[in-house]
């Protein structure tokens, strides 16, 4: 009995290991945060030290600029309908693939599947091009369209799996209540696959909402940037200000660390669903 106890704890060295991990991961953000609360002189004195006495003076300028608030509002434009848009369009795609059979169908769903090798990296100067010949260059739809499109194929491979596994009794029973197909959708589709809906919902949204290269070459206004373009922006020009980088950088980055904190579990639930689907 003895030994079960002791074997039902784990190895040592796999706490080790994921202890030694965690402290990797977070060191960098715990750093930029607690940097956010020092003088530049502390920084220069003590790199790796804690802040003494601790200075909020740093965020209370970050947070009483006009800048932050109006790229933070950019960049919660950018998330919020990119997330609808990919939800919507996903949903809509997946449920076609799942439930019915078409030819080519599968080659459809392998396309999708193939979207995933290809990054925005690789595609961004065509999709630069496409944007400018739209005339949405330096604009926020130039920015959520394109996120939309390479966010679709995550979405779809995970959603299709769900959608198939609604049985087909349900659908029947629906059919014999004279259910349309598109009430069958909204009304027992839609609920029955919420768990995969927020898992996609909350990648999408995360993705957005760091994401740096695209914003990048769509966007040449301040007016218009996002948080990761204020955020170089912002070292550009106070980059003597350590400290205060720091500070912007570290609230910037807090809504997306909180988002995905708070629905962490709906994420591992809803990928769970996928794979057993």
């Amino acid at each position: 009995m003895a030994g079960r106890n002791d074997n039902s704890w784990g190895h040592p060295g796999i706490y080790a290991g994921a202890l030694l991990l965690i402290g990797v991961m977070l060191g960098p953000v715990v750093y930029i945060i607690i940097g956010g609360f020092r003088t530049n002189a502390q920084i220069t004195v003590d790199p790796a030290g804690l802040p003494h006495p601790w200075e909020f003076g740093n965020y209370t300028n970050v947070l009483s600029s006009s800048g932050f608030w109006r790229q933070a509002g950019n960049s919660t434009i950018v998330a919020v309908v990119t997330t609808f848009g990919v939800v919507l369009l996903g949903v809509m795609a997946s449920y076609v693939l799942a439930r019915y059979r078409f030819r080519g169908s599968g080659a459809m769903y392998a396309l999708f599947a193939a979207g995933l090798m290809f990054p925005v990296t690789v595609a961004i100067t065509p999709v630069y091009i496409l944007v400018k010949s739209l005339g949405i260059v330096n604009t926020l739809p130039g920015v959520i369209l394109p996120q939309i499109a390479f966010a679709l194929p995550t979405t779809i491979i995970i959603l299709v799996p769900f959608l198939r596994a609604i049985p087909r009794e349900i659908e029947e029973a629906a059919a014999i209540d004279r259910c349309s197909r598109l009430g069958f959708f909204w009304r027992i589709v839609i609920p029955l696959s919420v768990p995969g809906l927020v898992t996609t919902g909350i990648l999408a949204f995360i993705n957005s909402w760091n994401s740096y290269l695209l914003p990048l070459f769509i966007l040449s206004e301040q007016d218009t940037f996002t948080l990761p373009l204020g955020v170089q922006a912002f070292a550009s020009e106070y980059s003597v200000d350590t400290a205060k980088v720091l500070a912007f950088t570290s609230l910037s980055m807090i809504p997306a660390l909180v988002f995905f904190s708070l629905f962490e579990r709906r994420i591992v639930g809803g990928l769970t669903g996928a794979v057993k689907g």
